[in-house]
This record gives C-alpha cells, structure tokens and sequence, in this order.
C-alpha cells in the first residue's frame, strides 16, 4: 500500500522507472542497445515528471544498492565495478547513489573499513533535494536527460547482474566488529585522537619520513624498519590472544588490482600479505584480491603493497625508456622477478624480528629495543594463528585453484630483482585505492 502510494505521489514516474531498468536487466547483449535507447527515451520524454523521476530513481537505488550489501559488496567493490567496465560519469552517479542510500544507516551501524571506503570515495549528500538531484547532477556534468537516464540505466543493470561473494564484514544494519577500546591493549592500540592503531600511526610516520628523504639507504633502513614494527605488532597480538585477553578472529578485507599486469601485481600483494601472516585470494573477473588475516595486519599489508605496486612502476617506466624492454614480455618478466625478490626480502625482515622477540628481544613503538624474558608461547601463538587464517579461507573459499605465472625475458627478470633490491619498505599515506 505504502510502496503504491509512493508511486501514484511520483505521477507514474517510479513504474516507468521499474520498467525500462527490468528492461535493461534482462536484455541479452544483441539487444542491449535497443532496450537503452528505449527506456532512456521513455525517462528522458518525461520532461514535466523529471523531478518525479529523479525522486523515483534514488528511491529504487536504495533498494539495488542494499541489495548489493547483502550480497557481500562493499562501497568501494561497486566503484571499482565501474571503474573498470563504464565511463567517468558512471562512476560519479554510483559514489551519488551509495551515499543517497547510507542516509537509511546510522554511523553506529557502519564497521570502520565501511567509513573508510565511504571517506575515500567522497560519497556525500551533495544535492538539495531529491527531486533536483538529476537536473543538478545534469548541471554538473553537462550532460542532456537522454545521456543522463542512459548512464543511469548502464549504471543499474551493470549492479543489478553482480552476483553474490563472499562477505568480508558486517552489511549495513549488522553489528559490526567490536573495536578494543577499553583496558591496556586499547591504550597500547589506539591513538588518543585519531582512533587508528597506534603502531599503524608510528608506522605511517616511518613511512612518510622514508619517503620524503633523498637517501635510498636511509629510506630503506626506515621502512625496513616499518616492516619489524609491522611484525612485532602481530607478534603482541598473537601473544595477547595466548593469555585469553583478546578474542579476535581474522577478518578480510578486499584489495583492487588493475590491469595491466595484474598476475604479477597479485604476486606482489600475496608476497607481502605472506610476509605479514595474511593470505591473498584472488577474484580475476572483479579485479580484486580479498585478503584475509587478523585486523591490525590487514592495514599493514594495503600500506605496504601500495607503496611498493608504486615503487614497481616508477622503477618499471624508467627501466623502460631503454631499447629492450618495451615489450610485453620485458615488463611481466620485470615485475614477476620483482614481485619475488620482495617476498624474499619481507620474509628475512619479518624472520628476524620473530627470532628477536623469541629471544626476549621486544620493539617497542618508538623503535627501540627492550630485553624480555623469552615467552615460550609465541611460536604456538603464532602457529595458531596461522592456522585460523587458513581455517578462515577455507570457510570462505572452500574452492580455490593455483594458478603457475611464466616468465619468458630473462633480461627483464634480472632488472626486476635489481629494482626491488633498490626498493624502500614503505608506504605514502593516502594514496590506497580500492
């Protein structure tokens, strides 16, 4: 009765909208072009119920939107959905419409990574009203009502034929994972303003010195550096967990990786989630990784592979200004080789601060050194969770397969190795893209 109403108060306008999308959604690809050009006359006709179709519109939105939460996507999965296959303003439209609809949420009903992908993408109210919306998105843009209504049908059907996956946290409305923020591991992990770990906090400190110097030597002592703090930061936790102070289980979070030369960018990423006692499952038809392991070494490893899928392609563009390596062949085989001289690289840091605290040596989160007591718990904390990790990926990908990466140029495997030698363990603050 409510959702009738709605309708007759919309002139009509939601039916023709429901309509042209049940078209759009439905049509093979032969004659996709003619159901869009079809529905987007019949919207784009309506000239005195286009505010009744910009009110109907964001209506049926929320419900394609949460209908997607439920299927276990998250904000920044559907931006990187049309970044991948649609055009600038398709993406513009879907950042308007993931943040018309979180006007039904409560900020206490979103879990910190959801603020975070909503933060990144500037998903704001931005529009008067909803019966303006479309005319002042129109505006902005400069594009006519057919344009307009074409994209947003491109934009529904693109949505509306995403299949379920795998959740890596709580849907809107759920609860979300209980933050520590009581007791001595709250102080030892939070900031006292900003709310971010602590450790993560000195550890975007090491980072962002590392990558302001001019010295590769001392960038790479800082963000060696990092990579140990990122260590003892899972070691703590994991003896934590030993004494039955701290009940986290791994969570997961998903990571995009673009073309072109996205298997040996998710060798890098596995490389460095390895390193960081997390495990890389790769989605190749979404362009996404989901990496799974416990909380506070999941943003270690996003700072990480980001600052070094940078580093892999400045040092990658400027090996290839030379003759020899401006083939396909050079470049894959370059960033295979470099992909595996990090991971040997971060397995040898992360070993040596594992070594270190079994031997009572424990880095405090300034950087410096304390002798403890050896605790002949860490190895069994650390065994256990690893084994929760892999105990999560299998609930969550009960079928996976492996996949072997050839390379094929030896002169582009050895440059590959000699520029990850060269590169700093680091990252930049800021510029993570899901």
């Amino acid at each position: 009765m409510g959702k009738r109403a709605q309708q007759d108060g919309d002139g009509g306008a939601g039916p023709l909208l429901e309509q042209a999308v049940r078209s759009v959604l439905t049509a093979p690809d032969e004659t996709l072009d003619l159901a869009l050009d079809t529905g987007a006359s019949l919207l784009a006709a309506s000239a005195g119920q286009w505010p009744a179709v910009s009110r109907a519109l964001l209506g049926y939105a929320d419900t394609a939107v949460g209908r997607c939460w439920s299927a276990g996507w998250r904000p920044a999965d559907l931006a990187r959905v049309v970044r991948r296959g649609l055009k600038p303003v398709h993406l513009a439209l879907a950042v308007d419409l993931i943040a018309a609809e979180g006007r039904r949420h409560p900020a206490a009903a979103l879990d910190r990574r959801w603020h975070e992908q909503l933060r990144e993408l500037e998903a704001e109210v931005w529009w008067p009203g909803d019966e303006q919306y479309l005319g002042a998105f129109a505006d902005r843009h400069r594009l006519d009502r057919f344009a307009l209504a074409t994209a947003a049908l491109e934009l529904l059907r693109t949505w509306g034929r995403l299949p379920p996956i795998s959740p890596v946290g709580p849907a809107p409305g759920r609860r979300p994972q209980t933050e520590r923020t009581t007791g001595p591991q709250a102080e030892r992990t939070t900031g006292p303003l900003t709310g971010e770990p602590r450790m993560l906090a000195r550890i975007r400190a090491l980072l962002a010195k590392a990558e302001s110097t001019e010295y590769p030597e001392e960038a790479e002592a800082l963000t060696t550096k990092a990579q140990q703090l990122m260590a003892q930061h899972s070691i703590d936790d994991a003896l934590l967990a030993a004494t039955g102070d701290d009940r986290n289980t791994p969570a997961a979070l998903r990571i995009g990786v673009d073309n072109p030369y996205e298997s040996p960018k998710t060798m890098l990423l596995d490389a460095v989630a390895a390193a960081n006692r997390c495990r890389a499952v790769w989605a190749k038809e979404f362009g996404f990784c989901t990496v799974v392991g416990f909380d506070g070494d999941l943003d270690g490893v996003e700072l990480l592979y980001t600052s070094l899928l940078v580093q892999a392609t400045h040092a990658l563009n400027k090996a290839g200004s030379r003759r020899d390596s401006r083939s396909k062949a050079f470049r894959h085989s370059f960033l295979v080789a470099y992909a595996a001289r990090i991971r040997e690289r971060l397995t040898a840091a992360t070993e040596r601060a594992t070594s270190a605290a079994a031997a009572g040596r424990h880095l405090r989160e300034d950087g410096t050194e304390e002798q403890l007591l050896p605790d002949e718990r860490l190895l069994p904390a650390l065994a256990a969770r690893s084994e929760a990790v892999d105990d999560e990926v299998g609930r969550l990908f009960p079928k996976l397969v492996s996949q072997r990466v050839r390379v094929s140029d030896g002169v582009g495997w050895a440059a590959g190795r000699a520029a990850a030698d060269r590169a700093a363990l680091h990252g930049r603050a800021g510029q993570i893209r899901r």
